[in-house]
Protein backbone atom coordinates (compact mmCIF):
# COMPACT_ATOMS: atom_id res chain seq x y z
CA UNK A 1 0.00 0.00 0.00
CA UNK A 2 1.33 3.46 -1.34
CA UNK A 3 2.03 6.15 1.36
CA UNK A 4 -0.77 8.00 -0.27
CA UNK A 5 -3.25 5.11 0.22
CA UNK A 6 -2.44 4.44 3.93
CA UNK A 7 -2.79 8.34 4.60
CA UNK A 8 -6.01 8.43 3.11
CA UNK A 9 -6.90 5.93 5.23
CA UNK A 10 -6.24 8.41 8.32
CA UNK A 11 -8.24 11.22 7.18
CA UNK A 12 -11.05 9.21 6.34
CA UNK A 13 -10.94 7.01 9.67
CA UNK A 14 -10.89 10.55 11.44
CA UNK A 15 -13.37 12.23 10.00
CA UNK A 16 -15.74 8.91 10.61
CA UNK A 17 -14.86 8.82 14.36
CA UNK A 18 -15.37 12.90 14.40
CA UNK A 19 -18.78 12.09 12.60
CA UNK A 20 -19.99 9.61 15.04
CA UNK A 21 -18.79 10.89 18.43
CA UNK A 22 -19.13 14.94 17.79
CA UNK A 23 -23.30 15.02 17.60
CA UNK A 24 -22.62 12.76 21.27
CA UNK A 25 -21.12 15.57 22.48
CA UNK A 26 -23.40 17.92 21.30
CA UNK A 27 -26.13 16.34 22.62
CA UNK A 28 -24.57 16.10 26.01
CA UNK A 29 -23.71 19.60 26.29
CA UNK A 30 -27.16 20.73 25.44
CA UNK A 31 -28.76 18.11 28.13
CA UNK A 32 -26.68 20.07 30.82
CA UNK A 33 -27.00 23.38 30.10
CA UNK A 34 -23.07 24.36 28.76
CA UNK A 35 -22.40 26.54 26.55
CA UNK A 36 -20.15 28.99 25.40
CA UNK A 37 -20.21 32.53 27.30
CA UNK A 38 -19.26 35.27 24.66
CA UNK A 39 -17.15 38.20 25.60
CA UNK A 40 -19.08 41.48 26.22
CA UNK A 41 -16.72 43.56 24.25
CA UNK A 42 -16.73 41.46 21.40
CA UNK A 43 -18.98 42.15 18.61
CA UNK A 44 -22.86 42.76 20.44
CA UNK A 45 -24.26 40.74 17.56
CA UNK A 46 -22.27 37.52 18.58
CA UNK A 47 -24.40 37.54 22.07
CA UNK A 48 -26.79 35.41 19.97
CA UNK A 49 -24.31 32.77 19.97
CA UNK A 50 -24.22 32.66 23.87
CA UNK A 51 -25.02 29.00 24.79
CA UNK A 52 -23.65 27.18 21.80
CA UNK A 53 -21.45 24.24 23.11
CA UNK A 54 -17.93 24.68 22.96
CA UNK A 55 -14.75 22.10 23.35
CA UNK A 56 -15.77 20.43 20.37
CA UNK A 57 -12.14 20.26 19.60
CA UNK A 58 -11.68 17.81 21.80
CA UNK A 59 -13.26 15.07 19.58
CA UNK A 60 -11.10 16.14 15.87
CA UNK A 61 -8.12 16.10 18.73
CA UNK A 62 -8.78 12.91 20.18
CA UNK A 63 -9.79 11.42 16.25
CA UNK A 64 -6.67 12.39 14.74
CA UNK A 65 -4.51 10.88 17.07
CA UNK A 66 -6.32 7.78 17.85
CA UNK A 67 -5.82 7.44 13.73
CA UNK A 68 -2.56 8.92 13.08
CA UNK A 69 -1.51 5.78 15.81
CA UNK A 70 -3.02 3.22 14.00
CA UNK A 71 -2.62 3.63 10.90
CA UNK A 72 1.47 4.31 11.29
CA UNK A 73 1.65 1.43 13.51
CA UNK A 74 -0.23 -0.53 10.80
CA UNK A 75 2.22 0.51 8.63
CA UNK A 76 5.35 -0.02 10.88
CA UNK A 77 6.33 3.61 10.71
CA UNK A 78 5.02 4.44 14.47
CA UNK A 79 8.17 5.96 15.26
CA UNK A 80 9.88 9.50 17.47
CA UNK A 81 8.29 11.93 14.61
CA UNK A 82 4.81 10.40 15.28
CA UNK A 83 5.20 10.54 18.84
CA UNK A 84 6.23 14.48 18.98
CA UNK A 85 3.16 15.14 16.41
CA UNK A 86 0.65 13.50 18.97
CA UNK A 87 2.51 15.11 21.87
CA UNK A 88 2.45 18.67 20.66
CA UNK A 89 -1.37 18.32 19.70
CA UNK A 90 -2.57 16.69 22.54
CA UNK A 91 -1.00 18.80 24.85
CA UNK A 92 -1.68 22.01 23.67
CA UNK A 93 -4.99 20.62 23.34
CA UNK A 94 -5.07 19.75 27.04
CA UNK A 95 -4.02 23.07 27.95
CA UNK A 96 -7.35 24.11 25.47
CA UNK A 97 -9.40 21.84 27.70
CA UNK A 98 -8.39 23.12 30.87
CA UNK A 99 -8.98 26.57 29.85
CA UNK A 100 -12.15 25.97 28.09
CA UNK A 101 -13.85 23.43 31.16
CA UNK A 102 -12.71 26.30 33.85
CA UNK A 103 -14.97 28.86 31.65
CA UNK A 104 -17.92 26.20 32.05
CA UNK A 105 -17.69 25.66 34.96
CA UNK A 106 -17.32 29.47 36.33
CA UNK A 107 -20.14 30.34 33.76
CA UNK A 108 -17.48 32.98 32.27
CA UNK A 109 -15.69 34.07 29.28
CA UNK A 110 -12.27 33.80 31.06
CA UNK A 111 -10.61 30.70 31.95
CA UNK A 112 -6.91 29.76 32.44
CA UNK A 113 -4.80 33.12 33.73
CA UNK A 114 -2.67 34.13 31.19
CA UNK A 115 0.93 33.77 32.78
CA UNK A 116 -0.98 30.21 33.67
CA UNK A 117 -1.78 29.50 30.11
CA UNK A 118 1.69 30.34 29.05
CA UNK A 119 3.27 29.13 31.29
CA UNK A 120 2.00 25.49 30.49
CA UNK A 121 2.20 26.47 26.68
CA UNK A 122 6.58 26.71 27.33
CA UNK A 123 6.46 23.30 29.32
CA UNK A 124 4.58 21.37 26.32
CA UNK A 125 6.91 22.76 23.99
CA UNK A 126 10.23 22.37 26.67
CA UNK A 127 8.88 18.47 26.30
CA UNK A 128 9.15 18.30 22.27
CA UNK A 129 12.35 20.05 22.98
CA UNK A 130 13.98 17.21 25.50
CA UNK A 131 12.40 14.18 23.02
CA UNK A 132 13.44 15.25 19.73
CA UNK A 133 16.52 16.37 20.68
CA UNK A 134 18.27 13.28 20.81
CA UNK A 135 18.18 12.19 16.90
CA UNK A 136 15.38 14.12 14.67
CA UNK A 137 16.74 17.67 15.06
CA UNK A 138 20.42 18.89 14.90
CA UNK A 139 19.99 22.14 16.33
CA UNK A 140 20.80 24.04 13.52
CA UNK A 141 18.17 26.94 12.40
CA UNK A 142 18.00 28.41 9.15
CA UNK A 143 18.27 32.61 9.57
CA UNK A 144 17.38 34.19 6.48
CA UNK A 145 21.02 36.29 5.41
CA UNK A 146 22.63 34.63 7.86
CA UNK A 147 22.77 30.96 7.01
CA UNK A 148 22.12 27.98 9.40
CA UNK A 149 23.26 28.88 12.85
CA UNK A 150 23.94 26.12 14.58
CA UNK A 151 23.14 27.20 18.56
CA UNK A 152 21.58 24.67 21.11
CA UNK A 153 20.09 27.90 23.22
CA UNK A 154 19.03 30.08 19.96
CA UNK A 155 17.23 26.94 18.15
CA UNK A 156 15.23 25.76 22.06
CA UNK A 157 13.99 29.50 22.51
CA UNK A 158 12.94 29.74 18.50
CA UNK A 159 10.54 26.10 19.10
CA UNK A 160 9.48 27.63 22.64
CA UNK A 161 8.75 30.85 20.68
CA UNK A 162 7.09 29.28 17.35
CA UNK A 163 4.92 26.68 19.43
CA UNK A 164 3.64 28.88 21.93
CA UNK A 165 3.06 31.87 18.92
CA UNK A 166 0.65 30.11 16.67
CA UNK A 167 -0.84 28.16 19.11
CA UNK A 168 -2.36 31.54 20.07
CA UNK A 169 -2.16 32.79 16.77
CA UNK A 170 -4.93 30.05 15.44
CA UNK A 171 -6.70 30.73 18.91
CA UNK A 172 -7.30 34.38 17.58
CA UNK A 173 -8.49 33.27 14.33
CA UNK A 174 -11.24 30.95 15.96
CA UNK A 175 -13.80 33.82 16.58
CA UNK A 176 -16.33 32.86 13.62
CA UNK A 177 -17.96 30.10 12.80
CA UNK A 178 -15.57 28.56 10.29
CA UNK A 179 -13.38 30.77 10.25
CA UNK A 180 -10.25 28.65 12.24
CA UNK A 181 -11.26 25.27 10.57
CA UNK A 182 -11.21 26.05 7.59
CA UNK A 183 -7.50 28.17 7.79
CA UNK A 184 -6.59 25.14 8.95
CA UNK A 185 -7.43 22.25 6.52
CA UNK A 186 -5.63 25.03 3.93
CA UNK A 187 -2.49 24.83 6.22
CA UNK A 188 -2.43 21.34 6.93
CA UNK A 189 -2.96 20.62 3.73
CA UNK A 190 -0.47 22.69 2.52
CA UNK A 191 2.44 20.71 4.76
CA UNK A 192 0.92 17.26 3.95
CA UNK A 193 1.76 18.20 0.33
CA UNK A 194 5.16 18.86 1.12
CA UNK A 195 5.27 15.89 3.26
CA UNK A 196 4.33 13.51 0.73
CA UNK A 197 6.71 15.02 -1.84
CA UNK A 198 9.25 14.51 0.78
CA UNK A 199 7.86 10.64 1.31
CA UNK A 200 7.64 11.62 4.71
CA UNK A 201 4.65 9.19 6.10
CA UNK A 202 4.89 10.12 9.39
CA UNK A 203 4.32 13.68 8.85
CA UNK A 204 1.72 12.79 6.05
CA UNK A 205 -0.30 10.54 8.29
CA UNK A 206 -0.96 13.00 10.58
CA UNK A 207 -1.90 15.88 8.43
CA UNK A 208 -4.17 14.03 6.57
CA UNK A 209 -5.59 12.58 9.90
CA UNK A 210 -5.92 16.29 11.26
CA UNK A 211 -7.57 16.86 8.05
CA UNK A 212 -10.26 14.24 8.00
CA UNK A 213 -11.26 15.29 11.82
CA UNK A 214 -11.65 19.12 10.71
CA UNK A 215 -13.41 18.52 7.28
CA UNK A 216 -16.28 16.23 10.07
CA UNK A 217 -16.24 19.09 12.28
CA UNK A 218 -16.81 21.54 9.90
CA UNK A 219 -20.29 19.67 9.32
CA UNK A 220 -21.19 21.11 12.51
CA UNK A 221 -19.14 24.05 12.86
CA UNK A 222 -20.10 26.33 9.83
CA UNK A 223 -22.49 28.95 9.95
CA UNK A 224 -24.45 29.20 11.90
CA UNK A 225 -22.56 27.18 14.30
CA UNK A 226 -23.56 24.29 15.93
CA UNK A 227 -20.57 23.79 18.71
CA UNK A 228 -17.26 25.58 18.73
CA UNK A 229 -14.05 24.02 18.82
CA UNK A 230 -12.99 26.14 21.63
CA UNK A 231 -9.37 26.55 22.99
CA UNK A 232 -9.17 22.26 22.87
CA UNK A 233 -8.91 22.54 19.44
CA UNK A 234 -7.50 25.65 18.36
CA UNK A 235 -4.24 25.83 20.75
CA UNK A 236 -4.35 21.96 19.79
CA UNK A 237 -4.01 23.07 16.36
CA UNK A 238 -1.67 25.89 16.41
CA UNK A 239 0.89 23.75 18.29
CA UNK A 240 0.36 20.85 16.10
CA UNK A 241 0.80 23.31 12.58
CA UNK A 242 4.26 24.59 14.56
CA UNK A 243 5.48 21.63 14.84
CA UNK A 244 4.85 20.34 11.45
CA UNK A 245 6.89 23.59 10.19
CA UNK A 246 9.32 23.21 12.22
CA UNK A 247 9.99 19.43 10.84
CA UNK A 248 9.69 20.12 7.47
CA UNK A 249 10.24 23.94 6.83
CA UNK A 250 10.19 26.35 9.85
CA UNK A 251 9.85 29.73 8.49
CA UNK A 252 7.39 28.66 6.08
CA UNK A 253 4.20 28.78 8.27
CA UNK A 254 4.85 33.02 7.97
CA UNK A 255 3.17 32.78 4.56
CA UNK A 256 1.49 29.50 4.81
CA UNK A 257 -0.14 30.36 7.73
CA UNK A 258 -0.12 34.38 6.50
CA UNK A 259 -3.81 34.90 8.02
CA UNK A 260 -2.63 34.04 11.48
CA UNK A 261 0.37 35.93 11.50
CA UNK A 262 -1.80 39.33 10.82
CA UNK A 263 -4.36 38.08 13.32
CA UNK A 264 -1.99 38.20 16.09
CA UNK A 265 -0.24 41.15 14.49
CA UNK A 266 -3.48 43.31 14.64
CA UNK A 267 -4.10 42.67 18.23
CA UNK A 268 -0.32 43.60 18.86
CA UNK A 269 -0.48 46.94 16.38
CA UNK A 270 -3.61 47.59 18.39
CA UNK A 271 -2.38 47.19 21.75
CA UNK A 272 1.05 49.35 20.97
CA UNK A 273 -0.90 52.07 19.32
CA UNK A 274 -3.72 52.49 21.78
CA UNK A 275 -0.90 52.77 24.31
CA UNK A 276 1.69 54.78 23.18
CA UNK A 277 -1.25 57.14 21.25
CA UNK A 278 -4.37 56.72 22.90
CA UNK A 279 -5.88 55.89 19.22
CA UNK A 280 -7.04 52.49 17.87
CA UNK A 281 -5.83 51.21 13.99
CA UNK A 282 -8.52 48.77 13.70
CA UNK A 283 -12.06 49.07 14.66
CA UNK A 284 -11.48 45.93 16.83
CA UNK A 285 -9.25 43.20 16.68
CA UNK A 286 -8.50 40.74 15.95
CA UNK A 287 -8.98 41.79 12.45
CA UNK A 288 -11.57 39.57 11.70
CA UNK A 289 -13.62 41.34 13.56
CA UNK A 290 -12.72 44.70 12.36
CA UNK A 291 -14.34 43.66 8.67
CA UNK A 292 -17.44 42.64 10.34
CA UNK A 293 -17.54 46.19 11.91
CA UNK A 294 -17.11 46.95 8.43
CA UNK A 295 -20.59 45.76 7.78
CA UNK A 296 -19.20 41.92 6.14
CA UNK A 297 -21.06 39.09 6.86
CA UNK A 298 -19.54 36.10 8.58
CA UNK A 299 -19.54 34.17 5.51
CA UNK A 300 -17.68 36.76 3.80
CA UNK A 301 -15.42 37.18 5.84
CA UNK A 302 -14.79 33.80 6.23
CA UNK A 303 -14.03 33.06 2.38
CA UNK A 304 -12.01 35.87 1.93
CA UNK A 305 -9.61 35.11 4.77
CA UNK A 306 -9.89 31.44 3.70
CA UNK A 307 -8.98 32.79 -0.18
CA UNK A 308 -6.08 34.78 1.45
CA UNK A 309 -4.93 31.51 3.26
CA UNK A 310 -4.84 29.76 0.59
CA UNK A 311 -2.89 32.40 -2.05
CA UNK A 312 -0.16 32.30 0.76
CA UNK A 313 0.03 28.88 0.53
CA UNK A 314 -0.11 28.45 -3.53
CA UNK A 315 2.27 31.23 -3.51
CA UNK A 316 4.81 29.64 -0.83
CA UNK A 317 4.71 26.18 -2.81
CA UNK A 318 5.26 28.20 -6.48
CA UNK A 319 8.34 29.93 -5.03
CA UNK A 320 9.65 27.50 -3.08
CA UNK A 321 7.85 24.36 -3.94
Amino acid sequence: MSIMQASCIALVSSLILTVIFLPLLIKFMHSHHEGQEIRDEGPKWHQKKSGTPTMGGTIFVIAAVISVIWVTAWQHSLNKVVWILVISLLGYGIIGFLDDGIKLYYKRNLGLRAWQKLALQIIIAVVIVLIASSDHFNFGLYIPFAGVVHSVALFVIFIIFWLVGFSNAVNLSDGLDGLATGLSVVAYGTYAYIAFKQKNFAILAFCMSVIGGLIAFFIFNHKPAKIFMGDAGSLALGGGLATVSIMLRPWSLLLVGIVFVCETASVIMQVISFQTTGKRIFKMTPIHHHFEMLGWSEWKVDIVFWIVGLVGSILYLVIWG
